[in-house]
């Protein structure tokens, strides 16, 4: 049953402590969430707790693990100067400038996002947009740089920690159109963060509204709604004050020839399992907007063939398309999460192979690196230097040179290997794209200096 009268409520390091459930944990358990949360953002909301999570079994639930830090996610020496720093009471100052130390080592923006993918317009750099492929450009509105609950393994943590020049955000809805008005290339616009669907209805559409214009010079098709808000808080689009104006603005999108996909991030089958998730998600696919449905796959979480089945199946049978599953990226706590890439493309083709082929427009395990998103695409035998050796073959699905997109190509097989830095061409010394890539940089760095 919705309880129509639930109300938001998060809780973060500061408080966490009264959430009621938290009893069922040690002193020591609580002490690790505090130290972990710290450093790693740290946000759960009462929707979460209450219905999500199985208090019983906490230590094995995915959920938990999904929102709560845990010990293992911080190095030892890291976790080890972080406590001492509590147990001593230093000061703010000085326990943000522990934590930002640790911070730094954690890889904070990976795959060029800050030197290579941040566009200018008229001279001047735009802090709140990404344009890495050429037809979709990424946008981050300031208001939307916040969660309803912040996920463990986020590759975005850095937008939530407080720390100078690593936050992506902006306002000025003016620089968005005019060099959206400029690019044309650009068909598809997403606005992502954090979480768009953290705003208010009255922030939000002011940003969607140019679109709407009957004065609109964009060539903008597709818009996308980045969001994890059907998994962390389906009342937003139920019972949340402006939740039927956001039904209607999807509608009056959706009815102007914009095409409306919502990027929806469920990363366990648990998230789709409450009546107010359910009843979201057909709210909105009435509207007539598309959900499409995307997760990586994590480490203590969702490391399990038949869960991906079983859940790419669900998401069909409420109306939303599986798109998606990436490889945990190279970021924040990822010791803890990633897998080494053979594993991650095994557990994909047992999924895979368990479903029809409705569900099978999911792409796969896909790793978003500096040159693009890049798609292991299995193992194989090949000849070389006349012998059998086994390979990864790989392809892009997107790439920061569109030519590079659907080429096959080869790394030499590593069962350690968890990303693609870790991977070596299996044939000559350079894969195809790695000359035409390093010019790029070399630009980036140049335009920077």
């Amino acid at each position: 049953m919705i309880n129509k009268e639930m109300k938001y409520k998060a809780y973060q390091v500061h408080n966490f402590r009264t959430i009621p459930q938290i009893e069922a944990l040690s002193e020591e358990e609580k002490m690790n969430i505090e130290v972990v949360g710290n450093v790693l953002p740290f946000k759960v909301n009462n929707y979460v707790i209450d219905e999500l999570i199985d208090w019983s079994n906490y230590l094995n639930d995915p959920i938990f693990r999904l929102t709560f830090p845990q010990k293992e996610m911080l190095a030892e020496e890291d976790f080890n100067t972080m406590k001492e720093a509590l147990d001593k009471k230093v000061d703010r100052d000085t326990l943000k400038k522990t934590a930002d130390t640790i911070r730094l080592k954690l890889n904070p923006h990976p795959a060029g996002q800050l030197e290579m993918n941040v566009p200018e317009y008229k001279g001047e750099r735009l802090p709140g947009i990404q344009h890495k492929y050429r037809q979709t450009v990424l946008f981050f509105p300031s208001s939307g740089q916040t969660c309803h609950s912040y996920c463990t393994f986020c590759f975005r943590w850095a937008q939530f920690v407080g720390m100078d020049g690593l936050k992506f955000a902006m306002r000025e809805t003016e620089q968005l159109v005019g060099y959206l008005e400029e690019h044309q290339e650009a068909t598809d616009i997403l606005f992502t963060g954090g979480d768009p669907m953290i705003m208010s209805f009255k922030v939000f559409s002011q940003y969607i509204e140019p679109f709407l214009d009957k004065d609109n010079k964009t060539n903008i098709q597709t818009i996308r709604l980045g969001t994890k808000a059907l998994g962390f808080w389906p009342y937003k689009f139920l019972t949340d004050r402006d939740a039927q104006d956001f039904l209607d603005l999807f509608k009056r999108i959706v009815d102007s020839g914009i095409n409306l996909s919502i990027m929806a991030h469920f990363n366990h089958i648990n998230e789709l399992k409450t009546p107010a998730v359910k009843e979201a998600v057909r709210l909105i696919r009435e509207t007539g907007a598309q959900i499409r449905t995307q997760s990586p796959l994590i480490r203590h979480i969702n490391d399990d063939a038949d869960m991906w089945a079983k859940m790419w199946r669900k998401q069909v049978n409420m109306g939303m398309i599986p798109y998606y599953m990436f490889v945990e990226r190279d970021t924040g706590a990822r010791h803890y999460f990633e897998l080494p890439l053979a594993e991650t493309w095994e557990i994909f083709q047992k999924a895979y192979q368990q479903v029809s082929g409705v569900c099978r427009t999911v792409r796969g395990p896909s790793m978003s690196c500096t040159p693009g998103k890049v798609q292991i695409v299995g193992t194989q035998e090949v000849p070389i230097n006349g012998k059998m050796e086994k390979v990864f073959v790989l392809q892009m699905i997107q790439g920061r040179n569109p030519d590079w997109v659907n080429r096959p190509f080869f790394a030499k097989y590593d069962e350690k290997a968890r990303w693609m830095d870790d991977l070596k061409p299996a044939f000559g010394d350079e894969f195809f794209f790695d000359k035409e890539l390093t010019e790029m940089i070399d630009d980036s760095q140049l335009q920077s200096a």
